[in-house]
């Protein structure tokens, strides 16, 4: 996951690096946006202001610890890369595994970053979650909802590397698959109605 956010950072798109370098003592739209942000993934306490202070500041470290990032309370491209990858991933959990315990959530976060580590898959998140029928929700478009908290979490979790897929790279409800293919592959666990597989 490291060696993946310092590739992803020399080649940041387009819209991450029009974001400015926010630290304390800015103000602005900008700022309202990253606390909002922070605030959703639940790092910022209290009322968005768009003035970056040391509240802000403070949730920005917190959120760059957990994030394995270097934690200088500087919202720069690496942070604003990461917080789009962490709302991707968080909208993927709970699109899929919403009904499912937080052991399932974890699991589902999981499979996406085994795949980012997998030469089968592409090497980033965007590129994973959007290959074709690679996630019902983002297909059948429950990948627009708004992430929980627990979808936060959840993806943090697996971030610090809790992995109860044992490496697995592919997950489905047995009950309502309807791809013959995905039964060749090799069942590792069962967690809620998804068996996880590689």
């Amino acid at each position: 996951m490291l060696l993946f956010l310092f590739v992803a950072v020399l080649f940041l798109p387009t819209s991450v690096q029009a974001h400015s370098l926010l630290k304390v003592g800015n103000q602005g739209y900008e700022v309202s946006e990253l606390q909002q942000n922070l605030k959703d993934m639940g790092f910022f306490y209290g009322p968005v202001t768009g003035y970056y202070g040391p509240i802000t500041e403070r949730a920005v470290m917190d959120f760059q610890y957990k994030s394995n990032l270097s934690s200088d309370g500087v919202a720069g491209p690496a942070t604003f890369l990461m917080l789009n990858e962490v709302e991707k991933m968080a909208r993927v959990v709970h699109g899929e595994a919403r009904g499912e315990s937080y052991i399932g959530k974890v699991a589902v976060a999981a499979v996406i970053l085994n795949r980012i580590d997998d030469s089968a898959f592409p090497d980033n998140v965007g590129d994973v979650i959007h290959q074709t029928n690679a996630f019902t929700a983002v297909h059948d478009g429950q990948y627009n909802l708004e992430p929980s908290s627990y979808a936060y979490r959840a993806v943090f979790d697996a971030m610090q590397g809790w992995d109860p897929t044992y490496g697995s790279v592919y997950y489905y409800n047995p009950d309502l698959a309807t791809n013959t293919w995905i039964f060749t592959r090799q069942s590792v666990t069962k967690i809620g109605n998804h068996l996880f597989a590689r």
